[in-house]
Parts: C-alpha cells; sequence; structure tokens
C-alpha cells in the first residue's frame, strides 16, 4: 500500500445509455450513438487513468450485467454518457451497484441542428432518428429525480461532445480530483513525535481522517529516527552533503559540522520513510532530556524538505491535518508547502505567511538559502534552516478542518504570490495579495475557525479541490 504504486491506478468507469427499441425502427442509429461513447473513452483515456467502457446499455438486463462490472473491476468513478433518449431503468442498477460517484455527460454532437437541412428531408423516420441523435438532454431530468429519490449524489457537466473545451476542462478536473481521492486512500502517513504542547487548534481525530480520506496512519517514535542515524554510512553522508549543495543556495556561514549533522539526518529521514512505505509524514518533538534526539529533531529541516519535493509532504508541529491538506495539493501538482500568518503589510495590502521548518523546492521562487539559526524560535536547539519565497503568481491555500459536528472540511482561498520583501530569518517567507484585500481574506478565513497552519500551492486550483470535496462527499468552501 505504498503512494507511488497506486497513484496511477485510477479505474473509471463509462457506459452511454439507448433505447434497444430504437435501433430497428432506426437505422444506424445504434453504431452513431456506439461511436460517440467511444470518442468520450478515447478522451478520458488522454488524462491518464484506465477507462473501464462497457458500451451502450440499452436494457434493464445489460444494466445489472454493467453494475457488476464495475464493481468487479473496482473502478473509481463512473461517467454516465446520455447519448438519447433512455429508460432510468437502464442507468439505476448500474450506479447503485457500483457504490461511486457518478459524473452524468449531457453533451450533444453539436452546437445545433441544422434545421434547414432537417426539415428538407423527405423521410420523417430518417427525421426523427437524426433527432434522437441530438437528444441527449431530454432524459437528465428522470435520471436526476431517480438518483434524489434514490439518495446518489449526482454531478453533471453539458455541452458538446465536439469543440467545446469548456466539457473537457470539466471532465479533465473531475478525473484530476478522483485521482488525489484515490491517491489519499492509499496514502500512509508516519505521525512522529508528539503535540507541540498547547497548540489545541491542531489536535486532530486520527479516525475521523482515516474514515474521511482513507488512507493508513504509522504511528513512529523519534528514537527510531535517532537509531537510523547510526547506522549512516560516510559514503551516504557526503551523497546527501553534494544533493543539498545541488538543490539549494548553502550559505557560506553555515557549519560544516553542522551540514554534516543534518546530512546524517536526511539520510535517515530516507530510510525511515522507505521503511514504512510513507506518502507523508507530521512530526514533532521537544528533544529534552534526550541528547541524541535532541540531535535528531534539530536537524531535520534539509530532509524533511527534501521529501516535501519528491512528493511526501512533511508537515512540522505534528499538524496531521496540514499534512493531508499538503499532500492534496501535491497530489494536483500544485506543491503545497506549510505556512502560516507572519505579518499583515497594511501598506500593501498583502498577508506576508511562511513558516519555520520543511518547505516545498519545487514551488520555490529562485533557490532556496540554507542558513544557520541560533535558535529554533519557541522549539529546543539550533542548526540549519531554509528560506524561499513561494513562485510569483497565481496561488491557492487550503487547510482541513474538523467541525465542531465531527465532520472534515476544506476551506479554500485563491490568491498572487507577489515580490516584495520578506522576512530573512531563515524561514519560508512570501507575500500574498487576495482579491477581497489583506483585511477582507484574514477575516473571512478565520471566521470558518481553521487551525493557524495552511498548505499553498502554486496555480488557482479551487475547481478542482472543490470536486474533491463531492468525491468524498465533504463540505468545501471557498472564502475567495
Amino acid at each position: 500500500m505504498t503512494d507511488k504504486k497506486y497513484k496511477l491506478a485510477l479505474k473509471v468507469g463509462l457506459f452511454g445509455i439507448g433505447l434497444q427499441a430504437y435501433w430497428e425502427q432506426f437505422e444506424g442509429l445504434e453504431k452513431r450513438l456506439a461511436g460517440y461513447v467511444d470518442l468520450v473513452a478515447a478522451k478520458l483515456n488522454s488524462y491518464g487513468a484506465e477507462i473501464v467502457n462497457l458500451g451502450l446499455v440499452d436494457t434493464p438486463e445489460k444494466a445489472f450485467e454493467s453494475g457488476s462490472r464495475f464493481r468487479r473491476e473496482e473502478v473509481d468513478l463512473v461517467f454516465l454518457y446520455v447519448t438519447t433518449y433512455a429508460l432510468s431503468s437502464t442507468v439505476l442498477p448500474v450506479v447503485s451497484k457500483a457504490k461511486v460517484p457518478v459524473i452524468v455527460l449531457n453533451l450533444a454532437p453539436g452546437a445545433a441542428i441544422d434545421y434547414s437541412t432537417f426539415n428538407q428531408m423527405n423521410n420523417r423516420t430518417a427525421m426523427t432518428g437524426e433527432w434522437l441523435a441530438f437528444c441527449s438532454a431530454c432524459p437528465v431530468p428522470e435520471i436526476a429525480n431517480v438518483f434524489r429519490r434514490s439518495n446518489i449524489p449526482f454531478y453533471q457537466v453539458t455541452g458538446m461532445l465536439n469543440n467545446d473545451p469548456n466539457v473537457w476542462d470539466e471532465v479533465e478536473e473531475w478525473i484530476a480530483a478522483a485521482k488525489v481521492a484515490h491517491m489519499m486512500y492509499y496514502n500512509r502517513m508516519g505521525v512522529m513525535g508528539n503535540y507541540y504542547s498547547g497548540m489545541l487548534d491542531i489536535y486532530a481525530n486520527l479516525t475521523l481522517q482515516c474514515a474521511t480520506f482513507g488512507g493508513h496512519i504509522e504511528v513512529i517514535e523519534v528514537d527510531e529516527l535517532s537509531g537510523l542515524r547510526l547506522v549512516v554510512t560516510e559514503h551516504e553522508a557526503k551523497k546527501k552533503i553534494e544533493e543539498f549543495y545541488n538543490r539549494f543556495d548553502v550559505q557560506a556561514d553555515c557549519p560544516a559540522g553542522e551540514i554534516r549533522r543534518t546530512a546524517v539526518t536526511a539520510v535517515a529521514l530516507d530510510k525511515l520513510v522507505e521503511k514504512h512505505k510513507l506518502g507523508s509524514l507530521a512530526y514533532y518533538h521537544k528533544g529534552t532530556g534526550n541528547v541524541q534526539n535532541e540531535d535528531t529533531m534539530s536537524s531535520v529541516i534539509l530532509g524533511t524538505s527534501l521529501l516535501t519535493a519528491s512528493g511526501i509532504p512533511v508537515a512540522g508541529e505534528y499538524e496531521i491535518k496540514n499534512a493531508q491538506a499538503m499532500k492534496i495539493m501535491d497530489g494536483f501538482g500544485a506543491g503545497g508547502s506549510f505556512t502560516e500568518y507572519y505579518a499583515m503589510d497594511f501598506t500593501d495590502d498583502v498577508v506576508l505567511m511562511g513558516h519555520d521548518g520543511p518547505c516545498h523546492p519545487a514551488i520555490a521562487e529562485g533557490k532556496i538559502k540554507v542558513k544557520p539559526l541560533q535558535v529554533y524560535h519557541g522549539k529546543v536547539g539550533s542548526g540549519l534552516s531554509v528560506e524561499m519565497s513561494v513562485k510569483y503568481g497565481p496561488v491557492t491555500l487550503l487547510s482541513v478542518i474538523e467541525t465542531i459536528d465531527g465532520k472534515v472540511q476544506l476551506l479554500i482561498a485563491e490568491a498572487e504570490s507577489v515580490a516584495g520583501p520578506i522576512l530573512e530569518i531563515g524561514n519560508t517567507n512570501s507575500r500574498y495579495k487576495f482579491p477581497i484585500g489583506a483585511r477582507g481574506f484574514v477575516e473571512a478565513w478565520n471566521s470558518h475557525g481553521p487551525a493557524h497552519h495552511c498548505a499553498v500551492g502554486k496555480g488557482h486550483i479551487a475547481s478542482k479541490i472543490e470536486k474533491l470535496a463531492k468525491l468524498l462527499n465533504i463540505q468545501a468552501v471557498k472564502v475567495c
């Protein structure tokens, strides 16, 4: 059950619907509509999922068979392509058996019927057959009625089969969201250490997280990481130091001893992740009372940053909910860096946000600086830290919230990472400009009661995250 093994294993079901009685009445209609289903299958296949295409389902008997087939194939998502009028009895058995989210594709073959040519046809039977090839919208209310009365959630994409990029952008987002849901279901998250004492907002319900997203949570002792440090070879440490200098802008005032100490811990982290097949990690440890553990936990920042860049996001301060948010953002290809409010700049109407600890090198503006810190503020020890800003341009913020009624909610905001002065204190730090202004964003965001941490990634991907929430049957709130 490793993250990498399942990342590309998404299975998407597809079936079209029609009415068997039409096929003998209207010559060529069945073949034409089956061809449309194949066009949809080809499109879906181009988005990197395995497609289980059952073609046209035109009788209740075929519907029962199709539902069982989808169940056996373990599809994660079903697209229902409404090609023409069809009975809802050819739909309900499929979807109720598959028990996965369903997207209704209400797609006409063209922008409009050519009325002039159509009305000049001298055969009314042929005219009716032509009309039926365009009447995909006809049974959608019937299907929606049955879904609602059966308590089956459904989502719609309406438009044209061809020459309609909006349709295929929507479809691609649904598949992207399904891939992330699939990834989260099989993700193994490590939780190492303990909470930062007194941060009541970050305490998480692990059962609720597993019930919502799936996955497995592996509880790990810091002692294990300290033990792995003891078996790191000199060759492994030198290779990791070379990687540091290739990936980071290591400042001249970083002591050689600190660089080596950090490299040893980074190698040990790699071994820990491999041993437990981790796809994400949340950690924190005071390190007091045990010199070996203090040495370990004060030297994790570079190693955890490299893990984050490799698709294994790491959140400090034992922020489990935020490790989930970072994993979601990374799953969408947006990165997902650990962040919190740093300061408000009312002159430039921006919010400065960042954090100590791991960064996400893949979304950095320029090369990340490594700096020595004489003290980790609010934490034990000292050592090397990273300083970066998120790449300038559109960004999305995501917080995973546990609500008072025992549910998970996704809180989203879109903004811009903008250039300007930052606090050069050896932490991640960026300037974000929001469409509702700094004051408006802070008040709107805070009103939903998120923890003080969130994940930030590049690009505006709120619509994808909203689709993920629908697939997970949880609420998403977009503040801007």
